[in-house]
């Protein structure tokens, strides 16, 4: 693959950063690439698992449950989840395992004191050359906008939430 290894971070409090990264990942997939996306923090079945299933080159790994995570007061379940996860990636990156690996809500978890942002950072850094690596989640912490080639935020200005509707299947999971 002529990826270049660059690094991207999705951020902001805004609706798009998961989207954009599988969007990212589809393009990939349709130029031959070999994408691993590693949510954390997700354990639901979202559509998106669905539909992905069925993409040749494409698996995604799930480390969390189907619940939201006290942030003031998490679990160790919730850790032990995380701390998963980033052990998933480590493999992956040393077993040669994709052109592009997405690390879904891991600045979440990174501010939710799932994560240390030094052991995310050492991942970056000893990431192969050639590999593209995606970083989603609000709260990126600056140290990862620092080493990434690309930072984009998503600000929300209007969230349907505020009227009070719903989560609604198949445009929110």
């Amino acid at each position: 693959m002529d990826f270049f290894g660059l690094i991207q971070v999705y951020t902001g409090d805004g609706k798009g950063k998961t989207t954009a990264a599988i969007g990212q990942a589809v393009r990939a997939v349709g130029q031959g690439a070999r994408v691993v996306m590693i949510q954390f923090m997700k354990g639901r079945e979202y559509g998106e698992l669905k539909a992905l299933e069925k993409v040749d080159n494409f698996e995604i790994h799930q480390f969390g449950r189907d619940e939201f995570v006290d942030k003031a007061n998490p679990e160790q379940r919730d850790i032990d989840y995380a701390q998963k996860g980033l052990e998933k990636a480590r493999e992956i990156l040393e077993h040669g395992g994709c052109d592009l690996l997405i690390l879904d809500e891991i600045n979440v978890a990174v501010d939710f004191n799932l994560l240390k942002i030094e052991d995310v950072l050492e991942l970056i850094v000893h990431k192969p050359k050639q590999v593209e690596m995606i970083l989603t989640g609000r709260n990126a912490p600056q140290e990862f906008e620092k080493v990434a080639h690309l930072v984009t935020e998503m600000r929300e200005i209007k969230h349907p939430y505020q009227q009070g509707i719903e989560m609604r299947k198949g445009i929110d999971y």
